[in-house]
């Protein structure tokens, strides 16, 4: 049979890796619409340094699955312990997550922290709302110096309109975890994510091309594919492009679920039901300083509101492949809605800010502090899980399968999904397809 799979970022090639070898699968065909492959997997190069769209590291919490991520990266990964901090303020980093290093805030915050979180009156709530959930579970003071600012500003809507998806597996810390940590016991916190793993160079799009390599003859990429409709007939399906059209008995999509409507089914319930997935965009800027700043650090959370970027991660941290001498190269994150005040912005006004924001931090005096930049716009980013997201996702998807579509990816499924959760869901869908023919 022949197989289409629609999207060409890591999810499309580790399912296509893992499908390639099945007997009764005769072709893979990947179409892409943009002129590269690769997805969020990507790297970009600025004077030998390179930078992801947005700080990847590879962990995972399936071993078999991070082995098999390990053993196809192969020599070249370096293991690194994590290093992680929140710049409450300018003169203030506290160790991630937040709860771990109480006793850094300045004494009025560290009594609010404290007291709301001992004598918490959230602690009865059913949290339905990602803040619902932040109150039961760390107090009233945390979530208002830390957890509600710093998420307010990545997701770019109040957390009261969020459900818990995102932060339901998060712990509550024990009582006695958050009294030594506002006496200066520090206790570490997420050991899961404690080391993680990096390509010692070429950048996160190493993993992404080592999985690439693998493919076999079977698998055919096509790239700067255009879409056009997608019919269903006598159990196959004919996807007309602007590259021709394609017969397959067998479609798997990555493109972003609120998407697919408009290729496959003109039903406008399904359309109604598409509008309401929500996104953020990101920029992605690279920023090469005098100096070395940030300390001994990786990943720097920044919730003050009137900065612009959220994070930024400090490229040195990963290796001597990512450091320029005598200098500091940060990978700096702001996300951004559609129609909104940032999305108006042109390069030089970003800059603009975010060299205000790194004047703010004391990490440059001046702009002449910047040996070089870069800058790039991606669309499709994070997943919002607003309060409809989970019902509207099950319907499309539902109605999908009937259809015979399965999809997967971060934007196919429509879940916030790390590399590692992505293979994962690509290993078990081949799995499934063995299933499914049988």
């Amino acid at each position: 049979m022949k197989i289409l799979i629609l999207g060409g970022g890591i999810a499309a090639i580790s399912l296509a890796k893992f499908l390639q070898n099945k007997k009764e699968i005769e072709e893979i065909t990947i179409l892409e619409k943009d002129d590269k492959i690769g997805g969020l997997l990507r790297s970009y190069r600025v004077n030998n340094i390179f930078y992801d769209v947005g700080p990847h590291i590879i962990f995972s919490r399936d071993k078999k699955i991070l082995n098999l991520i390990l053993k196809t990266l192969g020599k070249n990964k370096n293991k690194i312990r994590r290093s992680n901090k929140i710049l409450y303020d300018k003169n203030t980093y506290i160790k991630y997550p937040f709860e771990n290093e109480l006793y850094k805030l300045p004494k009025k915050d560290l009594k609010f922290a404290l007291n709301k979180f001992l004598n918490n009156k959230f602690t009865k709530l059913k949290p339905k709302t990602m803040k619902e959930f932040f109150l039961k579970n760390f107090g009233e003071g945390i979530f208002n110096l830390y957890l509600g600012p710093y998420n307010n500003k990545i997701w770019k809507m109040n957390t009261a309109k969020l459900d818990t998806q995102m932060v339901e597996r998060i712990p509550r810390p024990p009582d006695e975890d958050i009294i030594n940590s506002a006496k200066g016991i520090i206790t570490e916190g997420y050991t899961h994510q404690l080391y993680f793993h990096y390509p010692k160079k070429g950048g996160i799009q190493s993993l992404f091309d080592a999985f690439h390599k693998k493919l076999n003859k079977k698998v055919k990429i096509l790239t700067s594919v255009q879409l056009d409709k997608i019919n269903l007939s006598n159990k196959k399906y004919l996807v007309k492009s602007n590259q021709g059209t394609f017969e397959s008995e067998k479609i798997f999509s990555t493109i972003p679920l609120n998407e697919f409507h408009s290729y496959f089914n003109k039903n406008k319930k399904i359309k109604e039901i598409s509008k309401k997935l929500q996104y953020n965009s990101i920029i992605i800027a690279m920023v090469n300083i005098k100096g070395n700043i940030g300390g001994n650090n990786f990943a720097l959370m920044v919730p003050n509101k009137n900065i612009i970027f959220h994070r930024i991660s400090k490229l040195d941290f990963l290796g001597k492949n990512y450091s320029v001498k005598n200098s500091t190269t940060f990978q700096i994150e702001i996300t951004y809605k559609n129609n909104s005040k940032i999305s108006k912005m042109n390069d030089d006004q970003i800059f603009k800010m975010i060299f205000l924001g790194l004047k703010e931090l004391n990490f440059i005096k001046n702009q002449s502090d910047v040996n070089f930049k870069d800058l790039k716009k991606f669309k499709y980013a994070y997943v919002i899980y607003n309060l409809s997201h989970r019902n509207s996702v099950d319907k499309l998807l539902n109605f999908y399968k009937k259809k015979g579509i399965d999809f997967l990816g971060r934007w196919g499924s429509w879940e916030y999904l790390n590399s590692d959760q992505v293979i994962l869901q690509a290993y078990n869908m081949s799995k499934d397809f063995n299933h499914e023919k049988k």
